[in-house]
């Protein structure tokens, strides 16, 4: 079994309980760790044998783009589309930031994390 980790994938989306977060958008962060098996493709050296990052990120990115309330209800999204569309995959955690959320202070970002 091998963890596979895509970090620090960056965003602009249309994501917050605000009106106006969902009207003008702002950045957010992705970071995603899938664990599956890959002694084939570590053998082989194809990259047809294990699940292709390229892939998992075209399933954030979508994900991303569709407009939801809460962090939760994205990152939700996120670990079941791939967990679907990979069945390899036996683990995903995913963890969704929004950075400079409006909070009426200055912090980096708020976050979420879901274990899948």
């Amino acid at each position: 079994m091998a963890t596979i980790a895509i970090n620090d994938m960056r965003f602009y989306a249309h994501h917050g309980c605000f009106e106006q977060e969902r009207v003008i958008g702002t950045n957010f962060r992705v970071d995603l760790v899938f664990e599956t098996d890959t002694r084939r493709a570590e053998e082989t050296d194809n990259i047809a044998d294990t699940v292709s990052y390229l892939d998992v990120y075209q399933v954030v990115k979508r994900e991303m783009a569709q407009p939801s309330n809460l962090l939760e209800h994205v990152a939700r999204r996120i670990g079941e589309g791939v967990r679907k569309e990979f069945p390899a995959v036996t683990t995903v955690r995913v963890k969704v930031s929004k950075l400079n959320p409006p909070l009426g202070g200055q912090m980096e970002s708020v976050s979420v994390e879901l274990a899948l």
